[in-house]
């Protein structure tokens, strides 16, 4: 583990956070969204991860096994059928 930073809990509006410096975002590759989670008391901050990681090939596999297709008919209205072309 590094050198651990003090800091201050903050008010932000009705909850409160803490104000991570930008050294250890760009150290630790988190952007814009994060995960947090409780583990043995400890509050865990991680970057988020992909939400459609893997669906191009589960996508790929259900094609293959002819599972592509929708479950309801499709509805249409009349300004669908004016204004998209194909």
């Amino acid at each position: 583990m590094g050198t651990a930073i003090r800091t201050r809990i903050v008010k932000i509006g009705n909850s409160q956070g803490i104000r991570i410096p930008k050294l250890l975002l760009e150290q630790s590759g988190i952007g814009e969204e994060v995960e947090i989670e409780i583990q043995d008391c400890q509050l865990i901050v991680r970057a988020a991860s992909q939400s459609r990681k893997g669906w191009e090939e589960a996508f790929a596999t259900m094609a293959k096994q002819q599972d592509n297709v929708l479950l309801d008919d499709a509805v249409t209205t009349e300004w669908e059928h004016v204004e998209w072309e194909l």
